[in-house]
């Protein structure tokens, strides 16, 4: 049986009155594609935010390799370093050209030498089809563009697992291929994703687990084949109703 590289257990977060996570409980394995649907408000980003540390849990435990990474002595840029995301918004440095981008967090976090730094940034720039715009500003790039630098930024962290909050909810439509094109190169070399999407033919196709959330808990979790093709609960046939029959 593979470890688990990360577990989440009991986990809740409320913003004021309003309760957005529920005991949520489930695991990350090392090589797993794992998509989490649902309708908008469900919980899904601020469960990945939880699990990147930019949103603090109320309660529960966020395992990485058994360490409860909401302990105060955990810090976050290294354990980030680990658990790399990306945004819907990408969240690029606009003074910074593209390379830098990619170059600053090694340098600052893990403490490479830029000469290394830069061998690598390339090395993911290339895979993701955005070495010939190394001295690009991200206000001269499309959408797709600067989403494809992101990962390639996130990737050249070197992390164990990579968070895709909604990575294509932000781009226009001609370019969301190019994206999910680049996430299905990742998940075939073998990377460990937890993908928040609303694409169903990815979570589908590309995935090995899905989780289904509805208002903040966990409703239904199970391969793709599980979810997609036999759904136990109403809430997912409703919700899943709607994409049958593209």
């Amino acid at each position: 049986m593979e470890e688990n590289i990360l577990e989440v257990k009991h986990l809740s977060k409320a913003f004021g009155q309003h309760e957005v996570l529920k005991d949520i409980d489930f695991s990350v394995e090392k090589g797993d594609v794992i998509s989490i649907i649902g309708a908008s408000g469900s919980g899904k980003s601020t469960l990945l935010r939880c699990i990147n540390l930019l949103e603090t849990a109320d309660s529960g435990e966020i395992l990485y390799h058994g360490e409860n990474v909401l302990d105060r002595k955990v810090k976050a840029p290294a354990y980030r370093a680990k658990v790399g995301m990306v945004f819907q918004s990408f969240n690029l440095f606009n003074n910074m050209t593209v390379l830098d981008n990619c170059i600053v967090g090694q340098v600052k976090v893990l403490k490479k030498n830029k000469e290394e730094a830069k061998r690598e940034a390339m090395k993911f720039l290339e895979k993701v089809g955005m070495a010939p715009y190394i001295n690009a500003k991200p206000r001269q790039l499309s959408g797709g563009q600067k989403q494809r630098v992101a990962i390639a930024r996130a990737m050249a962290m070197n992390p164990e697992v990579l968070l895709f909050d909604e990575p294509t909810s932000a781009l226009d439509p001609e370019m969301v291929g190019e994206v999910l094109n680049v996430m299905r190169s990742l998940a075939a070399s073998g990377m460990t994703m937890l993908v928040v999407t609303h694409e169903m033919e990815f979570a589908r196709d590309v995935s090995n687990k899905v989780v289904y959330m509805y208002n903040g808990v966990i409703c239904e979790q199970g391969s793709p084949e599980e979810i997609f093709g036999a759904p136990r609960k109403q809430e997912t046939r409703d919700f899943l109703a709607r994409f049958r029959n593209n």
